[in-house]
């Protein structure tokens, strides 16, 4: 069975709008700015990529996990669903 993947154009954009504060943090160390400054643009940008990943795991149970279980998808499948989502979390650990 095929399965379409969802829309992550409005994911598209969040990444525009990192790269664009990465650059901003890359100016700001080309220009010598204060430490600080600098530090709290870096856990601006962390927490746009933490919520990026949020949206995309959001999609990704509401859209593939969900397909996989149903009644007429493949066992297979749904154990490669599970799978996949374990051996992302271990990562994380």
């Amino acid at each position: 069975m095929t399965t379409k993947h969802p829309d992550h154009s409005k994911e598209s954009k969040r990444i525009n709008r990192i790269i664009g504060q990465l650059q901003g943090i890359q100016r700001m160390i080309d220009s010598g700015q204060y430490c600080i400054n600098i530090l709290n643009q870096t856990k601006a940008v962390s927490s746009a990529v933490h919520s990026l990943e949020t949206a995309l795991l959001e999609k990704h149970l509401q859209h593939c996990v969900r397909n996989a279980f149903d009644p007429n998808h493949d066992e297979a499948d749904r154990e490669k669903k599970i799978e996949e989502l374990l051996t992302l979390f271990r990562k994380r650990l």
